[in-house]
């Protein structure tokens, strides 16, 4: 599908960052693509709480620092999308602190099971809206990959490059419930089908099945400690 940019009506003010898809090329449910730009793999990655620590530090040490890391997303939306907190919202103040990172996994706006089909689909927009615009503010971006029950596959992958790096956050319900799991390896399975991923990052655990089975198939899965897990195994060795 073509870019959907057009010139802006006098007065009109852009309450959706339209802005940030100017250039873009969307696919056929209207997902804006966002680009895999990567030189390297990750040496860490980082919350978005742990990057806006690290930069309140350095504010007062060294204003132009850069820290080697990818920033993610991968806990509680209120965290990144609060009413005075919103990446989303406030696009060009969280890019004051992204800058000073390697990059970023694209935002993991929620898209829970009971969540209305409207609100899926928007968060999922989001997520490449957010990616592609980072992108083109000079950040490497790895998208990340979210879906649900089997109805959401026709978007849960669109506009994202294929034979790529995807990166998957295994720290919330699934697949750590019994309950989610089937779904977790049905939706995994979809997406390794579609996308042919050569590089799969995991922020969390990654000791199931699904992960394990792909590796057997050529997939490379990387794994991170999530920040959680860190602090408990941080709390062990000084005990």
């Amino acid at each position: 599908m073509k870019n959907k940019s057009k010139k802006r009506r006098s007065g009109s003010k852009d309450i959706w960052n339209a802005y940030m898809c100017e250039g873009a090329i969307f696919t056929q449910n209207d997902i804006p693509k966002c680009p895999t730009i990567i030189s390297n793999l990750p040496k860490e990655i980082i919350t978005w709480e742990e990057a806006k620590q690290i930069h309140k530090t350095n504010q007062t040490v060294k204003k132009d620092y850069f820290y080697d890391a990818f920033v993610c997303f991968y806990i509680d939306d209120y965290k990144f999308d609060g009413p005075k907190s919103s990446i989303w919202l406030y696009p060009k103040k969280s890019l004051n602190i992204l800058k000073h990172y390697r990059g970023i996994i694209t935002p993991d706006f929620s898209t829970y099971q009971d969540f209305p089909y409207p609100l899926k689909i928007w968060n999922t927009y989001r997520m490449r809206a957010y990616g592609y615009w980072s992108g083109k503010q000079g950040l490497e971006v790895i998208n990340n990959i979210r879906w649900g029950t089997q109805e959401t596959y026709h978007y849960s992958f669109a506009g994202v490059d294929k034979n790529s790096v995807v990166a998957i956050g295994t720290v919330g319900g699934s697949p750590r419930k019994i309950i989610d799991r089937k779904r977790f390896d049905s939706g995994i399975e979809e997406m390794a089908k579609v996308l042919k991923p050569h590089t799969i990052i995991v922020y969390g655990s990654s000791n199931y099945d699904c992960f394990k089975k792909l590796e057997k198939e050529g997939v490379k899965i990387i794994t991170f400690k999530s920040a959680t897990a860190k602090y408990y195994e941080r709390r062990r060795v000084n005990e």
